[in-house]
């Protein structure tokens, strides 16, 4: 019955993940171009899902550049490029024509193109499908490239951008209509802000899964007989193998007597050539124009009739909705990384001030509860031990864990977190990071514990180990509280300011060097904006346990088993040992009393620990009598850097593997004692020449 049970579960498990088409992954990856007149926000769509390994390179003898990388998008993989912007297809020269032979032959080049040279346009080959991004505010405009976009026989998903500034202006835009018309997805959305990317790129997957082809576009009626004259004089094999382009293409750009397609076909079939020019004489004859400008007339009548279609003109929006002021502040490319950080500031404040009364409330006053309890034989030390571990637990949990959980779950749930992280991407990718590990690194600040175990649920590979290490240098709310008890006592707000301050830059370039230890390339990860919401009280709790249930089964017997251990030692005297065999780091490297040995070491057990210990260790609580502001600075840094608590290191056990989480007790001691080392010479020297 049992057997019967997990048989049946795993085929549940395998319905569950049934595609409904071939997966695009490896080398079956999709290859996307993302194509788009100027100041469209093509380049934004790229950047916001762009992997941290971008590749860079020049179209073939020109100076305009493309950008391509890997994005997943669920279970498939797709190669995104990015070309410089266009505004035509029509009769193109130097650069821009370089681009329109990318989207024809990627990098095989036709007979008609051999004479030019082997380099080919770029090195790798024509896309599978195009995502044509529009301003939604001047769509008229864009869809004339739309119209010509379509004869390149290609799937097309158009990606229907600004919609915001479109509604500002009174725009209002049918897009199922559109849809319709075009026989193309249209998705709308609001690239700066991070909304509509994801269905975009789902929409695009699904339409070569579905092999989607756009509606054709005829011309206007008194274009189709020359349009058909040209197809009798060049429907040849010889011409469809030598130029190898759509037919309705290559009508198109005779039509219009385009400079690069009229030369080769004059060059390789000169017969041909008279033929096309001979028709097209006619057609100036016989038209109220020239046959080009009739063409192009054509294309911006269709465009325009389409437009009037699917599109509305009301009156200027002169309101902004809610969801409008919120957005200006956390999404707004400038004033959002100011608005995301005031609004965690103010998380942080309210937390560490509930912490605060939270912990008189428990942890505090069950310490002064159980410091009554001083045993003298082994098995009251080893009683108090436990006491001490459980209560150093619940001092973590409990006051500082919970509240700021629960807090950033809410954010997560109302849908700010998620504009949070997509705002910070651009600083996590410059690390080497996708911005979705921000919200793991907010936790951090709360506890390492269920920052570590978040980045299970965000990135996986490197992104995730790499994020791991540099989460330990996270200052948590333990790490924070002694700096800001000592530093904001004897060193100030300055010294505080530029404590933190070393901190972001080491997390900065700790990133950039990491990220070449671990040279997987991670593909890009896109990041669903969501509409704002009320968080609800089932998802909250439901969230919060997730990321907290592992203090229960990992970080609890650890915690305990180290207190029990430190108690031994600290009752057979062996105290007095570890300060003498620490003191190459806390005498000779750090400059600090040799007391010190023992509450630096018990900080892996506790960073709290480390605070009330150095007030046992130096018999005051007056520690600006003892040591000077060099000193407590060296320690700050140090104790800011140094190895993570046994709660964290359980947890990375756990998360990235036991060999990576020994490398980070490894680095982390060496860049504390390197960092604490440099900041003391620093401080010295400038003592000296203030002297």
């Amino acid at each position: 019955m049992q057997a019967t049970d997990t048989e049946n579960s795993r085929r549940q498990t395998c319905d569950a993940v049934t595609l409904s088409g071939p997966c695009f992954r490896g080398g079956k990856r999709l290859r996307i171009a993302l194509v788009g007149q100027p100041n469209s926000g093509k380049s934004t769509v790229f950047h916001a899902v762009a992997s941290t390994s971008v590749d860079q390179g020049h179209l073939a003898g020109t100076s305009s550049s493309y950008q391509r990388c890997t994005v997943q998008i669920g279970m498939d993989e797709v190669e995104l490029v990015d070309l410089p912007a266009m505004e035509t297809l029509r009769n193109l020269q130097g650069d821009d024509l370089e681009g329109l032979k990318y989207l024809l032959w990627g990098d095989a080049r036709p007979a008609i193109s051999v004479h030019e040279g082997k380099e080919p346009p770029v090195p790798f080959s024509r896309p599978d499908m195009l995502i044509h991004i529009v301003d939604a505010s001047t769509l008229d405009r864009h869809l004339q490239l739309t119209l010509e976009l379509i004869e390149l026989g290609l799937p097309i998903v158009m990606g229907l951008n600004m919609m915001d500034e479109a509604r500002r202006k009174g725009v209002m835009i049918d897009v199922s209509a559109l849809e319709r018309e075009l026989g193309i997805p249209v998705v709308p959305m609001t690239a700066i802000k991070g909304i509509g990317i994801a269905k975009l790129f789902e929409r695009a997957v699904q339409a070569v899964r579905e092999k989607a082809c756009p509606l054709p576009q005829p011309s206007g009626e008194h274009l189709r007989v020359w349009g058909k004259s040209l197809h009798r004089a060049v429907d040849q094999p010889a011409i469809r193998e030598a130029f190898r382009v759509p037919q309705p293409f290559m009508i198109r750009q005779l039509k219009q007597d385009d400079d690069y397609f009229c030369h080769e076909l004059a060059s390789h079939f000169p017969k041909a050539a008279e033929a096309v020019e001979h028709i097209r004489q006619q057609a100036d004859r016989a038209l109220p124009r020239p046959l080009a400008e009739e063409v192009v007339a054509d294309y911006q009548h269709r465009a325009a009739e389409l437009f009037e279609r699917v599109a509305r003109l009301t009156h200027r929006s002169t309101t902004m909705t809610w969801e409008d002021r919120l957005d200006a502040v956390f999404l707004h490319p400038r004033r959002g990384l100011v608005g995301s950080l005031g609004l965690f500031a103010l998380v942080l404040f309210i937390v560490f001030e509930v912490s605060a009364g939270i912990d008189a409330m428990t942890s505090a006053s069950l310490t002064a509860w159980v410091a009554q309890w001083q045993p003298s034989g082994t098995s009251g030390v080893v009683g108090r031990a436990i006491a001490d571990g459980l209560i150093g637990l619940i001092g973590i949990v409990v006051p500082y864990m919970l509240p700021l959980v629960l807090m950033l779950v809410m954010l997560e749930e109302s849908g700010v977190m998620q504009r949070i992280a997509f705002v910070v991407d651009r600083f996590f990718h410059y690390i080497g990071l996708h911005g979705k590990v921000a919200v793991p690194f907010l936790l951090g600040l709360g506890c390492n514990v269920p920052a570590i175990a978040a980045t299970r649920n965000v990135v996986s590979g490197r992104d995730r180990i790499v994020a791991s290490l540099l989460i330990t240098f996270v200052p948590c709310s333990a790490r924070s509280a002694i700096m800001l008890a000592l530093g904001g006592k004897y060193l100030g707000g300055i010294g505080i300011f530029g404590l933190f301050m070393l901190n972001l830059l080491i997390i900065a370039l700790l990133g950039k060097l990491l990220v070449r230890r671990y040279p997987d390339i991670s593909p890009g990860l896109i990041q669903e904006i969501p509409p704002y919401g009320w968080p609800r009280v089932v998802s909250v709790l439901r969230a919060t346990w997730q990321r907290t249930r592992d203090i229960l089964t990992i970080v609890t017997p650890l915690l305990v088993g180290g207190s029990i251990v430190l108690a031994l030692l600290h009752h057979v005297g062996a105290d007095a040992w570890i300060n003498q065999a620490l003191m190459p780091v806390t005498v000779w490297t750090l400059g600090l009393p040799v007391v010190l040995g023992v509450p630096i070491l018990f900080g892996v057990l506790r960073k709290e620990l480390s605070l009330l210990m150095i007030y046992q260790a130096l018999g005051t609580f007056e520690v600006g009598q003892i040591l000077d502001w060099v000193q407590i600075s060296t320690f700050l840094v140090f104790l800011m850097f140094y190895v993570p608590c046994v709660s964290t290191f359980a947890v990375m056990l756990k998360v990235i593997g036991r060999r990576e989480a020994l490398f980070s007790l490894l680095l982390s001691i060496s860049v504390a004692l390197v960092c604490a080392f440099g900041v003391r010479l620093l401080l010295e020297v400038a003592r000296l020449l203030n002297a």
